[in-house]
């Protein structure tokens, strides 16, 4: 399942590496939109299979975090 930002944000941090376990509503990235920074939060227990950005990347909505199988 993809992790996907909701609105234009910056990355911040990312909390987790590829090959990381992670369960539903651990804060997996980090995110600064409208000038406040808010915790991206896994959507379901797993495995990280990819991360797709870098902190300071600027996306749009829909755009890709990682993925998590």
């Amino acid at each position: 399942m993809d992790v996907k930002v909701k609105m234009p944000s910056v990355i911040v941090s990312i909390e987790v590496a590829v090959g990381a376990t992670v369960t539903k509503g651990q804060c997996v990235a980090v995110v600064e939109a409208m000038k406040m920074k808010n915790e991206t939060p896994a959507p379901i227990d797993g495995t990280v299979t990819s991360i797709t950005v870098n902190p300071g990347d600027r996306l749009k909505p829909g755009a890709v975090i990682m993925s998590i199988e």
